[in-house]
């Protein structure tokens, strides 16, 4: 009924942005924080609400507080585009995110009261019986602001506008480590229509926020059909002085890797992972997670990171030199630590306050940046289900 009466179907795909290394400059572009959570498209019929992943699977059995909050907004039919996060103290998590996508109606329930879900609003694409798809989004985004003031004030509710901002200084922020949270910056032309589907650069770009740490090389596997090394396992000191296994690199260059497996060959002995190891149970986990190859800790890498869920790396790292000036003991676990909230109250993400023009630089946390390209996405299915902008 729903796909019927709306003027907007629910096949409907959601715009794309394209990863670019610089935010790009002009008055014709307007700028949004990047949230690290679940892209989402939030349909309303009346009585009927619906949410819906990127990749065109429902949400709606995960997120019973949001559908509800949806169903009480004084707007009786309207197609929405958003991300849905879950703040925590701190900031926001990713892993509560994963959580929520579970069987059991019962656990989810109870996840929904102890840690609720926020709809952050970004796009305005259909309203009553009118499609927006086809009207500029500096359009767009006027109605939407009017919309939110008289239906979603605030910024603590289920249902929030997310901000937006004129000054790409501002985004840069954002980029460069600003609120624990974000993942970087969006940049979008306002003259634009919506292009569903689309993954056009000169409509809408991404600039994701990019982190270094130092880790311990603990282990390593050989490529697939390959006496080469493939992969190298990265490890990092927690304050008891446990060795903890926080992900792996495989971009390393064909041409080192066969001087590169001797070393390794002759680094090979008994496991030092002495907190958690690879292979042990984690949504991570695959066929080859148990086939792998300890070395002794005396390797140190650099590599290059974007997120961090339950102490390790949610993607491949991009490896960036070895460090032999650095001993092993010092590759600390607080390296990839989530970035903390500014100290001034109403400067955290709670505090990003939806406008036009954001005139006062959000405040931020100092992190080594780096411009490395999007790591591949994990293959298991609660990644699969995650849908970013």
């Amino acid at each position: 009924m729903m796909a019927r009466m709306l003027p907007i179907p629910l096949s409907l795909e959601a715009m794309e942005a394209a990863p670019v290394r610089e935010l790009p400059v002009g008055p014709s572009w307007q700028y949004e924080p990047k949230w690290d959570g679940f892209r989402c498209m939030a349909f309303r019929d009346r009585g009927s609400v619906h949410l819906q992943s990127k990749s065109g699977q429902s949400l709606d059995r995960y997120f019973p507080e949001v559908l509800a909050a949806l169903g009480a907004l004084p707007l009786t039919r309207f197609v929405m585009d958003g991300e849905l996060v879950i703040p925590v103290s701190g900031g926001l998590s990713f892993s509560q995110l994963q959580m929520r996508l579970h069987p059991a109606a019962s656990r989810v329930l109870r996840l929904s009261r102890e840690t609720p879900a926020r709809y952050m609003v970004f796009d305005w694409l259909a309203e009553g019986g009118r499609t927006l798809l086809t009207t500029p989004l500096g359009e767009r985004r006027t109605r939407l602001e009017a919309v939110a003031a008289s239906a979603f004030p605030g910024s603590t509710g289920s249902v929030v506008l997310s901000p937006m901002s004129l000054e790409r200084s501002v985004a840069q922020g954002w980029v460069d480590g600003g609120v624990a949270g974000l993942d970087g910056a969006i940049a979008k032309h306002r003259d634009a229509a919506y292009q569903a589907g689309v993954r056009d650069p000169s409509v809408m770009v991404k600039v994701k926020r990019i982190r270094t740490a130092d880790c311990v090389v603990g282990g390593f596997r050989y490529g697939t059909g390959s006496t080469q090394v493939g992969s190298l396992l990265l490890g990092l000191y927690d304050a008891a002085g446990l060795l903890h296994h926080v992900g792996f690199t495989a971009s390393i260059a064909h041409a080192d890797r066969p001087a590169l497996t001797k070393r390794l060959d002759r680094l090979r002995g008994p496991s030092r992972f002495t907190g958690r190891a690879p292979g042990a149970p984690s949504r991570w986990s695959t066929e080859r997670s148990s086939a792998w190859e300890p070395v002794a800790p005396s390797l140190v890498v650099e590599v290059a990171f974007d997120h961090v869920t339950d102490e390790r790396f949610r993607h491949g790292t991009k490896l960036l030199r070895f460090r032999t000036d650095k001993k092993p003991v010092r590759c600390t676990i607080d390296q990839i630590a989530p970035l903390a909230l500014p100290a001034k109250p109403g400067q955290g993400v709670t505090a990003l306050r939806a406008s036009k023009t954001l005139k006062k630089r959000t405040a931020v946390a100092t992190v080594r940046s780096s411009r490395a390209p999007p790591a591949t996405r994990p293959q298991a299915h609660r990644n699969a289900m995650r849908r970013r902008s």
